[in-house]
């Protein structure tokens, strides 16, 4: 019960970190990517400020293998660039660059009932079920290929 709570109290700092900086707010996040405009720089030091913390606490957690409460920390492994991550990229940053909202203040946006993070919040949803019906179709197809190969296999050793 204890991991829940604290996991909720880390996710309400964290929106009241991203509220208190303006990072809840379009105009200012498209401010930032306006370069040839009136740029504004805050988002780059929220940024900075989230890197440096986060480079020092995943540190930490590799070394330790645990979590304070002894729960074991799942980092991830793969540390290959593939077409699906440059995809995925790709698309994050042209729906950041087109609304100026990423999904934690979306969230934040929505749960407070502004039209424009509700309207995020669902087409973020939709393209997480897209992506869901595509990985299963996707997986099948390997599975079909890897069981047709093995069928292969076996016939051409009789």
């Amino acid at each position: 019960m204890l991991i829940p709570l604290i996991a909720l109290f880390s996710g309400l700092i964290f929106g009241l970190g991203l509220i208190l900086s303006g990072m809840t707010d379009p105009g200012k996040v498209l401010a930032f990517l306006d370069i040839t405009g009136q740029w504004d720089p805050t988002l780059m030091f929220v940024m900075l400020g989230a890197v440096s913390v986060g480079f020092f606490a995943f540190r930490i957690a590799k070394q330790r293998g645990q979590t304070v409460f002894s729960a074991p920390i799942q980092l991830p492994g793969k540390r290959t660039v593939d077409l699906r991550l440059v995809t995925g990229s790709l698309l994050f940053g042209i729906g950041w660059g087109l609304s100026g909202i990423c999904p934690g203040p979306g969230l934040i946006m929505a749960a407070s009932g502004e039209t424009g993070g509700i309207i995020f919040v669902l087409a973020m949803l939709l393209g997480m079920f897209i992506f869901d019906l595509l990985e299963r179709r996707h997986q099948a197809n390997q599975a079909n290929l890897n069981s047709n190969h093995r069928q292969r296999e076996v016939i051409e050793t009789k």
